[in-house]
């Protein structure tokens, strides 16, 4: 049953000859892991950082999202200017996409803070390589479905392995242990990538908005609400989340996905020792919705490390004579 139920799902998002608008990959760990949708964040930190993340969705579940990515983020000596890469590949069942995108941003201090405007662009890969398998097994098939034939057996074949261009745009707005907001959109494009008359895959543009502020309670302990919106103007997802930090570095948090899921999450910050700079989060997503009953949740990992480039302000002294006095 399962496997009629999974087959049936991925066959009707992904392979059907009506346009399917792409749905980025949720991040469960959304608030250190912003450039991979906001390319005004790279350079904010004013600090050289990179990061990993590994995601997998719907344990148990056949065919479940497999998400993996890893970006790199630095400022340009004292220029205005940062640099970042994002490079992320995702599968669910047979459906295939791998995406490398190049970030350029401007930055600039503002009061406490720093604005970031950026655009990034590059490449994406869609591919899908799969049967279709009629439920009731009848081995009747959609006509519109491309096919292939092998001595006597038929069977919907349908195939897309398409390169293509991609590039999007953002503005992040950051001040240092304190807040963060960004809004910003992908696949500015939203082009067509299509293999035949019948198999093509449309990419949505994407809209996101984040924020997030730190309360300090007292020196060591601190909270952080959170939050993201992500829309493709059909469908609108939203994420809440509310961390408590000790000493800015252990953070233990809980984040809501508007009907999906419940996600609590820890999270360390090394600062001293030979780890000074390195950041490792796990979250668990308990699954809210009807699909809960077909898999064990989600498990997300995250590792980032940063070094500060920014130099330290040369503290000059003067001497007066009459002091020595």
């Amino acid at each position: 049953m399962k496997k009629i139920f999974t087959t049936l799902t991925i066959a009707l998002a992904a392979i059907t000859s009506v346009s399917f608008a792409q749905q980025d990959p949720q991040f469960t760990q959304f608030m250190t892991n912003k450039l991979i949708y906001n390319p005004g964040y790279a350079g904010t930190s004013e600090a050289i950082c990179a990061n990993a993340l590994y995601r997998q969705q719907w344990v148990n579940f056949p065919g479940a999202p497999k998400t993996g990515l890893f970006s790199f983020d630095m400022p340009i000596g004292q220029l205005p200017i940062a640099v970042g890469l994002n490079v992320m590949s995702d599968q669910i069942g047979f459906d295939k996409t791998l995406f490398a995108r190049v970030a350029l941003a401007w930055n600039r201090r503002i009061f406490n803070g720093v604005l970031g405007v950026g655009i990034d662009g590059g490449i994406l890969q869609k591919q899908f390589n799969g049967t279709w398998i009629t439920p009731d097994g009848s081995g009747v098939y959609d006509a519109t479905i491309p096919a292939y034939t092998s001595g006597t057996v038929t069977a919907a074949n349908p195939n897309l392995n398409k390169l293509s261009y991609d590039f999007g745009f953002g503005a992040y707005y950051t001040i240092a242990n304190r807040m963060y907001v960004g809004i910003s959109s992908t696949h500015l494009a939203a082009q067509d990538i299509k293999a035949s008359t019948n198999v093509k895959f449309a990419l949505a543009r994407h809209y996101y908005i984040v924020g997030g502020y730190t309360f300090d309670l007292t020196q060591d302990h601190a909270i952080q609400p959170n939050i993201k919106i992500k829309s493709d103007a059909a469908s609108t997802q939203l994420d809440v989340n509310l961390t408590y930090i000790f000493r800015r570095t252990l953070s233990v948090g809980v984040s809501y996905r508007m009907q999906d899921a419940i996600a609590p999450m820890i999270g360390y910050r090394f600062q001293n020792g030979a780890l000074k700079g390195m950041r490792a989060g796990y979250s668990y997503d308990l699954t809210t919705s009807k699909i809960k009953g077909y898999s064990s949740g989600t498990h997300e990992i995250s590792l980032g490390y940063c070094f500060n480039v920014k130099k330290p302000k040369k503290i000059t002294t003067y001497q007066n004579a009459r002091f020595l006095d």
